[in-house]
């Protein structure tokens, strides 16, 4: 499996010629959805979730589909009438050839005054698990850990202890968008020494072989 990291916090996964895309948001290149063959959405806030994102990814590939929780299907079904699914914890489905797992209820806590809304997180051939604004720990081993470095709603401590409890083989950062280069020797020193795995960093672009 190929991943290869879009900004922030997009990812695509590529196996056997198709194509999956994991939250093209505002702050993902406009085409970071072009060419994907499924599409899937953790949640509703705009850095994860952008329609102009989606639209130009499903009108390249009229075959692609979107899955998604329920928040964000609503905004969008009419537009894509038979191409968006709407998923929550527990389910499991196809997308892409992909075995997709979803994991997860509730976006991670930003401040106590303000509402959670729904958040859910996908384990990917069981292997790669990304848990969009959550500190999900999924209920069965994880390889890769797509890990949400720097967000308002957590702090490092946070993060080191869920790589910790997750104990993935390797930790891959995304959410990074808001983490100047001066802060990212930091987070990667403390993560790599006291999370328990490895710890990479992949810039926009930028690939890996899974």
């Amino acid at each position: 499996m190929k991943l290869t990291k879009k900004t922030h916090a997009c990812v695509r996964l590529e196996r056997d010629g198709l194509s999956l895309v994991i939250d093209p948001g505002t702050f993902s290149e406009q085409d970071a959805a072009v060419g994907a063959d499924a599409i899937l959405v953790t949640h509703e806030h705009p850095d994860h979730f952008n329609e102009d994102r989606l639209r130009a990814g499903l009108e390249a590939n009229p075959a692609a589909e979107i899955w998604t929780l329920r928040s964000v299907a609503e905004k969008i079904s009419a537009a894509f009438p038979g191409r968006v699914h709407t998923v929550g914890h527990g389910d499991t489905f196809t997308a892409a050839g992909f075995d997709v797992q979803v994991h997860g209820e509730l976006h991670a806590v930003i401040h106590p005054d303000i509402p959670r809304i729904t958040n859910v997180g996908y384990l990917v051939d069981g292997s790669v698990f990304h848990p969009g604004d959550a500190l999900t720990v999924p209920e069965q081993p994880v390889d890769t850990l797509m890990l949400p470095v720097m967000a308002p709603w957590n702090k490092i401590s946070e993060v080191i202890d869920y790589v910790r409890e997750v104990k993935p083989q390797r930790a891959y950062d995304i959410h990074d968008a808001l983490l100047t280069d001066l802060a990212r020797p930091i987070y990667d020193s403390q993560i790599g020494s006291l999370g328990g795995a490895e710890h990479l960093r992949l810039t926009p672009g930028e690939s890996a072989e899974l």
